[in-house]
């Protein structure tokens, strides 16, 4: 074998040797890159995924914290908007889920941990001096005043 060939077939399966790597490398990526329900996740746990596996709802991992004079841990309705859209677990686009996927989450609880008896807020307005909260002592939905307390429990989605 020439010295140029000996150049060429070294070439060739350094060329070889980098696709295999790449192929191993992207089969990795995706793997990793398909959360499960109960995963820990872009901040949160997943509490949903779509049909294509790429796209979902995540919980954070715990409830907001805040004071209402009632107790550690609830807000008003418009105090739990404000508090949803905190910078927290170095994400910035958490928000006040609606009832739908509050219902997720209330579905996916025991993946979670960390969630309390009691009712959450959900975005979704009845009228304009109500909005929906779920009980997650029984998973009943139900509307209530804005000025009543309840806890929040922030979404994002990947």
């Amino acid at each position: 074998m020439t010295r140029y060939e000996k150049k060429y077939v070294t070439r060739l399966l350094t060329v070889f040797l980098l696709a295999g790597l790449s192929m191993v490398t992207l089969s990795s990526l995706s793997s990793a890159a398909t959360p499960k329900i109960g995963d820990s996740f872009n901040g949160g746990v997943v509490i949903y995924v779509d049909g294509t596996g790429q796209h979902g709802l995540i919980a954070a991992k715990a409830d907001m914290t805040g004071s209402s004079g009632k107790g550690e841990g609830f807000f008003n309705w418009y105090g739990a908007k404000v508090a949803a859209n905190k910078f927290l677990d170095g994400y910035c686009d958490w928000f006040l889920p609606n009832k739908e996927q509050l219902n997720q989450f209330y579905i996916h609880r025991s993946s979670v941990g960390g969630i309390v008896d009691t009712y959450y807020w959900s975005s979704s307005e009845s009228d304009d001096n109500k909005a929906w909260a779920q009980d997650f002592s029984n998973g009943q939905q139900l509307d209530g005043k804005k000025t009543n307390t309840s806890h929040v429990r922030p979404m994002r989605i990947f």
